[in-house]
């Protein structure tokens, strides 16, 4: 049990680490942890009209999962919540789309992928 603990600490600490990095970029964030359609979105955010909704990924030292550990379950889920979410909060949205952070440790702290695609 303990290990699932810490599992989860260090997630919620790797979400944290996001939303300072993508505030530092300009990004407001809006939501935390918000859970709907099926899913929860880690982060959604807000820049210039455009939302992204954010998955964290931690991983831990020569960890080699990536963008596989994101399947299409996974990604249809995400694309419920969000589609749900946009039809609660229609806030001059003008770009929608899933991104993915992946998150590391490093030396110096945290060390952040973020994969921001809006094509």
């Amino acid at each position: 049990m303990g290990n699932r603990r810490a599992a989860y600490e260090v997630g919620l600490a790797a979400e944290a680490a996001v939303a300072r990095f993508l505030q530092g970029s300009g990004w407001e964030v809006l939501e935390r942890r918000w859970t709907g359609g099926g899913a929860e979105v880690d982060l959604i955010v807000l820049r210039e009209g455009a939302v992204r909704f954010v998955e964290v990924k931690y991983r831990a030292d020569n960890d080699p999962v990536g963008l596989e550990s994101i399947d299409a379950r996974k990604i249809a889920r995400l694309e419920r919540a969000a589609e749900l979410w946009l039809a609660q909060h229609d806030a001059g949205v003008s770009q929608a789309c899933l991104a993915v952070a992946f998150v590391g440790r490093s030396d110096d702290g945290w060390e952040i992928e973020f994969l921001d695609d809006p094509t």
